[in-house]
């Protein structure tokens, strides 16, 4: 199967990242305000790499594929 130009692949995964990154932190921030940066960012990226590897790029590599591979 053909690769996806880098930049659509990109605007695809800041599509997906962006919204993501905003509502986890709408959801959550409240709570791990006053963590040490490292903490914050383990508790962080240990609920947005699976989101993203497992549900979100797929679902929207399956949207957007048609764009992806044109």
């Amino acid at each position: 199967m053909k690769q996806p130009p880098r930049w659509k692949f990109a605007v695809m995964v800041w599509i997906a990242i962006y919204p993501t990154i905003t509502l986890v932190s709408l959801l959550i921030g409240d709570y791990i305000k006053n963590l040490p940066l490292p903490l914050k960012t383990l508790i962080m990226t240990g609920i947005l790499v699976p989101l993203m590897v497992f549900v979100l790029l797929p679902f929207l590599g399956k949207i957007l594929g048609n764009w992806l591979k044109k």
